[in-house]
């Protein structure tokens, strides 16, 4: 579910009030290239950018998938007792698979290395913080990582005194707002826009990325993409990035649904042909 993400900002950018000074932040981390943008005075944003990759780190030390991390320890394995913050995470991962009908399924991982391996996020267990694989499983937390970091360092300069930032881990998110969001296919370029005010947008474009010539996201069991970008905006950067990884394999219909019971603010999907709904 590793996958590259198509949100631009758009010439439109909503300004802060004319006394507030922007100061940027950026890097790398979870394998994207990331940036916080945040408002205020020197004094004020300059501590709190400075924590962010100390911040980074430590998240990447929990859920990297390709660093020595509590994740791939889980994987080599097959057990782990969690920390509280990955237990949350596995708490949204269950929370997004059956949302999705079983959609969503970091067990997913398994097959990147043997087609034929077992999947299913039914066959993993949990007893209290101690979570065990089902035999031959591994996870990815790439569907919902980057999102959860997103949250957590929304969070974080929330708890420091922010007022009003754009934050982007391979997801973007908002403290207060509004923020003008372009949204891009990798074929049609931008197609739409959302506009985020304390909330938060993931997209998802299967053929963004191909392996073998096949598009990079499908779901446990094999099911194609019925969309070339889907975009979700949600109150949790998380939910948004592991739902619109999903969606990807969900008729209308099940969008609807999907909408109504996640609490969704927006649902925009875009088909192979160049039409967008917006739900």
């Amino acid at each position: 579910m590793n996958r590259r993400r198509f949100l631009t900002l758009s010439a439109a950018f909503a300004c802060a009030p004319a006394l507030a000074r922007a100061d940027t932040w950026s890097g790398i981390a979870l394998g994207a290239e990331v940036s916080v943008t945040l408002y205020g005075s020197p004094d004020q944003t300059g501590p709190m950018l400075s924590a962010i990759p100390r911040r980074l780190r430590q998240i990447e030390q929990t859920f990297s998938l390709y660093e020595p991390s509590e994740l791939t320890r889980l994987n080599e394995r097959g057990l782990a007792a969690m920390s509280p913050e990955f237990a949350h995470l596995i708490d949204l991962c269950d929370q997004a698979h059956g949302l999705t009908g079983g959609l969503f399924d970091s067990t997913i991982q398994s097959r990147w290395s043997n087609p034929q391996a077992r999947t299913g996020w039914q066959h993993t267990s949990r007893n209290g913080r101690h979570l065990t694989l089902g035999a031959g499983q591994s996870l990815t937390l790439n569907g919902i990582a980057q999102g959860h970091a997103t949250d957590l360092i929304r969070a974080d300069l929330q708890a420091a005194g922010a007022d009003k930032a754009l934050i982007n881990i391979g997801e973007y998110a908002a403290l207060s707002g509004p923020f003008h969001m372009g949204i891009s296919d990798p074929v049609q370029g931008i197609v739409g826009q959302t506009s985020l005010t304390g909330t938060a947008v993931a997209t998802s474009s299967p053929s963004a990325t191909l392996i073998n010539g096949a598009p990079h996201i499908t779901g446990p069991m094999g099911e194609h993409p019925l969309w070339s970008t889907v975009s979700i905006t949600a109150d949790s950067a998380a939910m948004a990035d592991a739902l619109s990884t999903a969606a990807c394999m969900m008729p209308l219909t099940a969008l609807r649904a999907l909408k109504r019971q996640a609490n969704l603010h927006k649902i925009t999907v875009l088909d192979a042909d160049g039409n967008l709904r917006t739900l």
